[in-house]
């Protein structure tokens, strides 16, 4: 053995810039995404037609008590799922869809209802602070 080191001085600094290209690329991966996923989510039919209604409280109250207090609480305080209590200050009405319809938070079932009924349900939801 000569006693060389198995890696040039060179390395570490070939690993950062490695690593610096991968985060960009990534980076710009996720703008595309995004570039194509909100023009999207605004052309949905039916977070479009449901967002022109208006929403009835009490009839959103009746919706949740039915389909979602068993998770989120009689009251909306929460138990297996959150507490809903100034959801709508924390996520748009967008996104408040988007949750009830694909579920992505397991254990969150998907659930769309009819558009007047989730925009009863948002009302409700926006009542809750």
């Amino acid at each position: 053995m000569t006693g060389q080191p198995l890696t040039s001085p060179e390395a570490p600094g070939n690993r950062r810039g490695l690593i610096a290209a991968l985060l960009g690329m990534a980076a710009a991966a996720c703008i595309v995404a995004v570039l194509l996923v909100l023009p999207a989510a605004r052309a949905d039919p039916y977070t479009r037609q449901t967002l022109e209604l208006s929403g009835s409280s009490e009839h959103g109250g009746r919706l949740f008590r039915l389909n979602c207090a068993g998770c989120h609480g009689i009251a909306a305080q929460g138990l297996v799922g959150p507490n809903l209590h100034g959801v709508a200050a924390r996520k748009s009405p967008r996104q408040l869809i988007q949750q009830v319809v694909s579920g992505r938070t397991p254990p969150m079932p998907r659930f769309q209802p009819e558009p007047q009924a989730m925009a009863d349900l948002l009302a409700y939801l926006n009542g809750l602070v």
